[in-house]
């Protein structure tokens, strides 16, 4: 049965071991968070230095990137001050490391038993085992991830499992490739390469209806996190071509054009856009940001319509994602639990000022992000940005100018994925539980009182 069958969400009554597991974590969490308190009323001079230089850091930290020359090296300054304070203050408080520990092991145990009261591991798309392809080609940029292609020897691990291997040479065509692949009759394709060329493979490969596998031979392998495999493991991807599950996944696309992770306009957009940025990437963020978020910054010409219907003239930043992204808190922040929903995931960003980005670091520390008045998200099927000129946008980390406007839209369900099927399937959003959100803890005591996680207590 798939393991998607079998999550409590809802439809039956929670097992004994799952009431104990939800027990447990409702008993953890209030009991750290006591040891915590009744350890900062002791230490309440160190704490409150702590948090004053906290506050001077974001400030100076938010100057740094936006102001340039003497007052960048003198917003600089005072934020290395502030971060000796802080450590000072740590030193002064004489710290119990014992309480530490206790605190960091009853948050451990806490997240840990309400993953399973809250079935939280069990939440992947439902697969079914796939046969063996006739004609396996992976397609292979030896440049990728540093080497990662001749360093884990794929092609010759290739040889031992009768796939074919190509590799991408200097000046070559990656769509080309593929297309060729499949003309000599491939009925499989896999990209061993960084995820801007899984974008193109991975929609030749759905343009013929053909599986797709994707190998980690990039540098950060953001698609790989968010299936469930193991970045580290290269080699261990191959075996989704001799024995895997298959799945279906969305596409998404930017004015025709596909990606697989995200696609920015505004502030990251900028960066990637500068011909210094792939031989100097932070001294050149530090650069161009302080142009972007300065005080004389002219506000991006980025005009979209928000989820209510509210037209917006500018915003900072503008992700769109091929599902959404987990945002709003920092256990599994930054990857997404699905990509099989048929959304698109949408954020804009704008902080206008010092105060404001205290806030928000504030709000992002606590898991509170959707209440920072300059942050909004939402899914949409579809998405538009219009401007009065060309616009510099992100895909997938790479630099791409369109002209307004431009589409987001997704293909619900337009790519068959392969896995190993020793692969675990389920992202770090996927396992992430948001401790101190009232409905985790409202799901927490109904599993505790042997109810379903909705309330119902319904049997199946």
């Amino acid at each position: 049965m798939p393991a998607a069958a079998d999550r409590n969400d809802g439809t039956r009554r929670p097992r004994p071991v799952e009431r104990l597991a939800a027990s447990v974590a409702l008993v953890a969490l209030p009991a750290a968070l006591i040891i915590l308190v009744v350890g900062a009323f002791r230490n309440w001079a160190a704490l409150l230095a702590a948090v004053v230089a906290l506050l001077v850091g974001v400030i100076a930290g938010w100057h740094v990137v936006t102001r340039k020359r003497l007052r960048r090296a003198a917003a600089g300054l005072v934020a290395v001050l502030a971060f000796v304070v802080l450590l000072a203050a740590g030193i002064l408080a004489d710290l119990d490391l014992s309480r530490v520990a206790v605190i960091l092991v009853l948050i451990a145990l806490s997240a840990a038993t309400a993953r399973i009261a809250l079935r939280r591991r069990a939440r992947t798309a439902v697969a079914r085992p796939a046969p063996r392809p006739a004609r396996p080609v992976l397609l292979m940029n030896p440049r990728s991830g540093g080497g990662k292609v001749e360093k884990f020897g794929l092609a010759g691990e290739c040889r031992r499992r009768g796939i074919e291997a190509v590799p991408l040479r200097p000046g070559e065509d990656l769509r080309k490739l593929a297309e060729e692949a499949v003309a000599r009759g491939a009925d499989a394709l896999g990209m061993a390469g960084g995820d801007g060329s899984h974008a193109v493979v991975a929609e030749v490969a759905a343009a013929h209806g053909i599986p797709y596998i994707v190998v980690p031979a990039g540098t950060r392998n953001h698609l790989a996190l968010d299936l469930g495999l193991n970045r580290d493991d290269v080699v261990g991807a191959l075996d989704a071509f001799t024995d895997g599950t298959e799945r279906r996944i969305d596409l998404a696309t930017v004015n025709g054009r596909v990606f697989v992770n995200n696609a920015s306009l505004g502030l990251y957009a900028h960066v990637v856009q500068t011909p210094r940025y792939r031989d100097a990437k932070l001294r050149t963020a530090a650069e161009t940001m302080s142009d972007f978020l300065g005080p004389d910054a002219v506000p991006p010409d980025l005009r979209f319509t928000g989820p209510d219907g509210t037209e917006y003239s500018t915003a900072q930043l503008i992700l769109v994602s091929n599902g959404p992204y987990l945002l709003d808190r920092l256990e599994g922040l930054g990857t997404r639990e699905r990509m099989d929903s048929g959304r698109l995931g949408v954020v804009t960003l704008t902080v206008r000022d010092a105060s404001e980005a205290v806030r928000f670091a504030t709000l992002q520390a606590t898991g509170q992000i959707r209440r920072f008045p300059g942050w909004r998200q939402w899914t949409a099927e579809r998405f538009e940005v219009r401007s009065g000129g060309p616009l510099a946008v992100g895909v997938d980390g790479e630099a791409v100018t369109f002209e307004p406007p431009v589409v987001f839209a997704v293909r619900p369900g337009a790519l068959r994925l392969r896995v190993p099927r020793h692969a675990v399937g389920v992202s770090p959003a996927g396992r992430a539980v948001h401790l101190l959100s009232r409905s985790t803890v409202a799901a927490l005591v109904a599993v505790c009182l042997g109810r379903a996680p909705d309330g119902t207590g319904r049997k199946p």
